[in-house]
């Protein structure tokens, strides 16, 4: 039984380290977006303050990290594929399934509502549109949202003005800068905040994607001389800033974020190189290779998360009538990490990959449908297609 699709992904010629990365990121995300469906739904939960510190301490440079690995990417597809077929993959990649998945879960929010107290910032059909226009509105769904703008914008200015990686980076400080003042003063620009405030970390990406995606450097960067001092940094920074973030403010965890912007972007710079030096050492030793697993279904499980994690929290907490906070939080967490990926394989193997892109990925699709992943009995080697 191989209900993760490991045997087909292992066999993927991929940067390994990047699987691993996108792998920690997401499962801190999963457990931050935990403690959100819990929220109001455990009773004692600030019983428990060490789940919030864990949530707090790792949550400055999660989210930094993706579109630095996306930008990591952007040249070399680009290159390959040209502007017009890769905002076309970016459509099938990030936009179809931020709609997709946007109007599930919002739909399920508005019958929620209709049903029961939930009040999910006053769930109503007008929440459809902003998925587009103002995402934070919808909860998870702005990074996706960010993430789709700023590949577009940035491959546009790349290919039709060929603009270099460092005058994007530069060009993403200013915009950064921008995003900080709108923070500060509490302004409001819709999707536009995040598209400046993130556009930097795309910038880099793609700035350092030639010593990053070199093979040759990967003995360099897989260096415990490396790590351990990134690692010191990373706990200093990581310790002062969320002594900042859990006091008292309407901002919670993202007050350092919105009301020292420059010291964030500090602390998601250390953040991002500590977790990537930690991914070429486990690329190194070949360690918890199920983290790349993950990492490949990042996108997928992000997508479902919350809704995945709601619905284990009512199976856990109605039927099963789990009421001990710690026990529901690590298992509402893997939860929100592993169906997901089970859905998504279940998904491709049943021809329904349309709810995560228009376009059929045809290799896996294929290579499902000729194994049976959810079978308990030994699976035969499928030959490569």
């Amino acid at each position: 039984m191989d209900p993760f699709n490991s045997r087909f992904i292992l066999k993927e010629k991929r940067w390994l380290w990047i699987d691993y990365d996108k792998g920690i990121s997401i499962i801190l995300v999963g457990f931050g977006h935990c403690m959100d469906t819990l929220e109001g739904h455990a009773a004692d939960l600030q019983a428990y303050p060490f789940f919030n510190y864990f949530g707090t301490f790792f949550y400055g440079f999660r989210m930094p990290l993706f579109f630095i690995i996306s930008g990591l990417l952007v040249g070399r597809s680009l290159n390959k594929k040209g502007l017009s077929n890769y905002i076309g993959d970016r459509s099938n990649n990030i936009l179809y399934p931020l709609l997709i998945w946007g109007f599930i879960e919002i739909t399920f929010q508005i019958i929620a509502s209709r049903f029961t107290g939930f009040t999910h910032n006053e769930a109503s059909p007008s929440k459809y549109l902003k998925l587009i226009t103002d995402p934070r509105q919808t909860g998870h769904f702005w990074y996706l949202n960010a993430l789709f703008c700023i590949g577009v914008i940035y491959a546009f200015i790349k290919s039709i003005f060929k603009l270099k990686p460092a005058l994007h980076v530069l060009l993403g400080l200013v915009l950064y800068s921008v995003s900080a003042y709108i923070h500060v003063r509490d302004l409001h620009a819709g999707f536009l905040t995040d598209v400046f405030e993130y556009y930097f970390f795309f910038a880099l990406g793609d700035l350092i994607s030639n010593v990053m995606l070199d093979d040759k450097n990967i003995k360099r960067f897989s260096s415990w001389k490396i790590f351990f001092p990134l690692l010191a940094a990373f706990v200093v920074i990581q310790y002062f800033f969320t002594d900042i973030n859990l006091r008292p403010s309407v901002y919670g965890n993202r007050f350092v974020e919105q009301k020292m912007p420059f010291f964030f972007l500090i602390e998601a710079l250390v953040g991002c190189t500590t977790s990537v030096s930690f991914s070429f050492l486990l690329q190194k030793y070949k360690l918890f290779t199920w983290i790349r697993i993950v990492g490949y279904h990042s996108l997928f499980i992000y997508c479902m998360q919350i809704i995945a994690m709601t619905f284990a929290r009512i199976f856990f907490q109605s039927f099963l009538h789990i009421s001990y906070t710690p026990a529901l939080i690590m298992l509402v967490w893997t939860s929100g990490v592993v169906f997901p990926i089970f859905f998504y394989n279940f998904c491709l193997k049943f021809n329904l990959w349309w709810l995560y892109t228009f376009k059929k990925p045809e290799k896996q699709v294929g290579y499902l449908r000729r194994t049976n992943i959810f079978s308990f009995k030994r699976q035969q080697q499928v030959p490569e297609m």
